[in-house]
């Protein structure tokens, strides 16, 4: 059994991860740690278990083999590099810090304590992702030029039952945060044309705030890859009924995602589309985490995803703010 810490009910997607872990066979959540007390001690009792008021007593109960990170993420780095230099494994929600140098002296130190990482990115696990990957590497659509990408949702907006919207008030913290809609929401886009384009190379972005809460609410970007590929990546708090879209256009063939119903036209068929069969969708990133642990087992999603989304984001930031295109220093 792997016994796991939750730190922090920060995040809106801590709970989703408490539920993954109280559903796995072979994890146990042991304990709460919040840096918030009264909302870590409510949490805890919800769970049935202790709350702890300071981290440094869960890196020393040598029984606590991982914890799982919701913290605010100006906070993951010095949580995540003291799990790792105390032994802990680490899941970690995305981003992973909020600059390139940063996400590089979490990663050094983590591959020095050699301790497992994941990092939550799951729509690399899921099938249509999974069937783009394989057509794009198997040639079908031909050099692959182009890619449209949008995530977005009505978190910000107005109704009756949530007058700001939906979204904890957090999430328009920039100290805590890093950013608004592109580092949180727009980490989906970032990270499925990286994993679909290779290496990036530069960004040219426009993070807007309609509403005037301190953050980015609607935000789009240009991000140039070294094959000389483009991928137009949008999102935004502030689009109801939006669906998510995935577009990648090749000189022999075009993919169209929306939410997961996926169509192909090209490889021979040009005036047809067509409804693939879909591969089976990868584990969990929770799930791949506690396998690795517990077996030894490969994951899917790596350092280096961690790593090019953080540049990406870093330089979306840099590309507004001055106005201008930013190439990434790898």
């Amino acid at each position: 059994m792997i016994r796991v810490a939750l730190l922090s009910k920060w995040h809106v997607h801590a709970v989703d991860y408490a539920k993954q872990a109280q559903d796995h066979p072979n994890l146990s959540i042991e304990a709460v740690w919040d840096e918030e007390a009264a909302r870590g001690r409510e949490w805890a009792e919800e769970l049935g278990v202790d709350f702890i008021d300071r981290l440094e007593d869960i890196w020393n109960d040598s029984s606590i083999d991982g914890v799982i990170v919701t913290t605010p993420t100006s906070m993951h780095k010095e949580v995540i590099t003291a799990a790792a230099e105390h032994g802990k494994h680490i899941f970690t929600e995305k981003v992973l810090t909020l600059s390139g140098q940063e996400c590089r002296e979490v990663l050094d130190t983590i591959e020095k304590c050699n301790v497992n990482f994941m990092i939550s990115l799951p729509r690399l696990t899921e099938d249509y992702y999974i069937y783009a990957h394989d057509t794009i590497n198997d040639g079908k659509l031909g050099t692959v030029n182009m890619l449209r990408c949008r995530v977005a949702h009505n978190g910000a907006v107005d109704t009756k039952n949530h007058p700001n919207g939906w979204l904890p008030g957090r999430f328009f913290n920039e100290e805590q945060c890093g950013g608004g809609a592109f580092i949180d929401l727009g980490a989906h886009p970032i990270y499925l044309a990286n994993r679909l384009l290779g290496q990036p190379s530069a960004v040219s972005a426009r993070l807007k705030s309609l509403l005037g809460r301190g953050v980015d609410d609607h935000s789009a970007a240009i991000v140039e890859y070294q094959s000389g590929a483009l991928a137009s990546l949008e999102t935004s708090f502030l689009s109801s009924g939006s669906p998510f879209q995935l577009e990648i256009y090749g000189t022999e063939g075009t993919i169209l995602i929306e939410d997961k119903h996926i169509r192909m036209k090209g490889n021979g068929r040009t005036d047809e589309w067509i409804e693939p069969k879909r591969p089976a969708p990868l584990a969990m990133p929770l799930e791949q985490w506690a396998a690795a642990i517990e077996n030894g087992e490969d994951v899917s999603i790596s350092m280096q995803d961690a790593l090019h989304l953080t540049l990406i984001n870093e330089a979306a930031a840099r590309s507004h703010q001055e106005g201008r295109r930013v190439t990434i220093n790898q």
